[in-house]
């Protein structure tokens, strides 16, 4: 798998793809009940389109996550 397929069109950040991640077909992914919005996928230039899952944050047209907090 290429680190492209892992890695979101949008905003570069891992895609959390349980498909792209498998080895074997998967049951359940975060995106199998995921509203996508429409306009995202309009947004991405030609090129990436169907190349790559897009991270959930990006799906939802969410800003683009920095990183994640850390748990104290």
């Amino acid at each position: 798998m290429s680190a492209q397929a892992l890695t979101c069109p949008r905003c570069g950040q891992p895609n959390q793809c349980a498909q792209a991640n498998a080895q074997t077909p998967v049951a359940h992914c975060w995106c199998f009940a995921a509203r996508i919005e429409p306009g995202v996928l309009d947004s991405l230039p030609p090129e990436l389109r169907n190349r790559a899952c897009l991270c959930p944050n990006c799906a939802q047209a969410l800003p683009p996550a920095e990183t994640e907090p850390t748990a104290r």
